[in-house]
């Protein structure tokens, strides 16, 4: 299949082999990667959201009746509960359970009636499956730019296979290459003493923390449904060490959790403008 973009072509590595869903525990691991692609018969324009819905429509097609699945939150991973709830409606899925990873994600399945559960019930669950703000060659992740990533690294750490579905825009040669934020959740007792220690962390890399705002124009702090505060890093070069990072981050005292999310995808699923290509680990 041609590439999805220039960027895409760092993905592919063997022949293609279909979708493998990992049976145990979750554990980092670094192997060869795997991708195979379903070309579209035509080539219409597609929008950002078109692209998203494709993703999700492929993901769902892993899910198996009786499975208890973690359930994302974000604009890809809604089209992904949409079409688990229209299944259910029809028939065509039965006895799913979802977790959900937030407050918004469990109205919508709610109003879908899709039967929902917790990691306290279900500690063990069979399939994740969410969207990513990045996505890098080693299938690594930057995650939360939707402020759940507490929840989303809980629930998804706790799954036995987890699929990720982004459209080709999310696809960057290294974390934090995309400009955009990283976001690290942060307890609201003394933030600005957090943020700028964030910031020295990474002076090398350009880094730039900023507190995340409501959005609407005030000077609101944004607030996580665990009552938490994200800082915001913006990075002008591309982290070098996720895993050194990582750890660095988590060992401020105050941080909550961080949005790289690194050895957890076992699979993710990138629509572009030719189709849809599943890459595997």
């Amino acid at each position: 299949m041609a590439s999805l973009s220039l960027q895409l072509s760092s993905f592919h590595h063997t022949s293609t082999t279909p979708l493998i869903l990992r049976a145990t525990p979750l554990n980092l691991r670094t192997p060869t990667q795997k991708s195979f692609s379903i070309r579209s018969q035509s080539a219409p324009v597609l929008s950002q959201d078109d692209l998203k819905k494709l993703a999700a429509d492929k993901a769902v097609e892993s899910v198996k009746s009786g499975m208890i699945l973690g359930l994302g939150t974000g604009s890809t991973a809604a089209f992904v509960v949409d079409k688990l709830g229209q299944l259910l409606s029809t028939g065509q899925l039965s006895n799913i359970i979802g977790i959900p990873t937030s407050k918004r994600t469990q109205e919508q399945a709610a109003s879908l009636n899709i039967p929902l559960t917790t990691l306290d019930m279900h500690p063990h669950i069979d399939l994740a499956i969410d969207g990513a703000d990045e996505v890098d060659p080693n299938l690594d992740l930057v995650k939360g730019r939707g402020g759940a990533l507490l929840r989303e690294k809980m629930v998804e750490a706790a799954s036995s296979s987890f699929i990720v579905v982004a459209d080709d825009s999310k696809l960057v040669s290294g974390l934090g290459g995309s400009g955009l934020a990283m976001p690290v959740e942060t307890v609201q007792f003394c933030w600005k003493y957090n943020l700028v220690r964030l910031e020295g962390l990474f002076k090398e890399l350009g880094c730039e923390a900023k507190l995340r705002l409501v959005g609407d124009g005030s000077e609101k702090p944004y607030v996580t449904d665990n009552g938490n505060y994200i800082v915001d890093l913006y990075f002008k070069n591309p982290i070098k060490d996720g895993f050194g990072a990582g750890k660095e981050i988590s060992a401020l005292e105050g941080v909550v959790e961080h949005g790289l999310f690194l050895g957890m995808a076992t699979s993710v699923i990138i629509a572009g403008k030719t189709g849809v290509e599943v890459i595997t680990k």
